[in-house]
């Protein structure tokens, strides 16, 4: 059986960010709620600082620091792989990465039709097609 893809990955440049802040703030955590103002962003948090619920969903970690989602932007997003990218510019107001210069941001591409099977058989509760 072939693995599923990773529902979430960083690029270098994402992950070099990542290891500062971590050197800085100790284990983070991600969360994209896609709300308003920077809701529809990645934000990075320290570790437990953000209370999750039943409508957030793990997709993975990214540097060794966990990922999650908001249901509804899950339900957008549940066909593609998000890449988070480290980009120029000001971050979330309460994201980490702010006092860097730099911010987090999402990208994606369509899962092919061969990973979206893996991704049903594999982790059926994260397809829900």
């Amino acid at each position: 059986m072939t693995a599923a893809p990773p529902r979430v990955v960083a690029t270098e440049a994402a992950l070099s960010l990542i290891a500062r802040l971590v050197a800085r703030h100790g284990p983070l955590m991600f969360h994209q709620s896609g709300g308003c103002c920077d809701g529809s962003s990645p934000m990075c948090y320290p570790r437990g600082e953000l209370l999750l619920g039943e409508q957030d969903v793990y997709l993975g970690d990214i540097g060794g620091q966990p990922f999650h989602i908001g249901a509804a932007q899950y339900e957008y997003w549940k066909h593609t792989q998000i890449i988070i990218d480290a980009v120029p510019g000001r971050g979330g107001m309460f994201s980490l990465e702010g006092p860097e210069g730099m911010r987090f941001h999402s990208r994606s591409r369509l899962f092919d039709e061969g990973e979206w099977a893996t991704l049903v058989v594999v982790r059926p509760e994260l397809a829900r097609s």
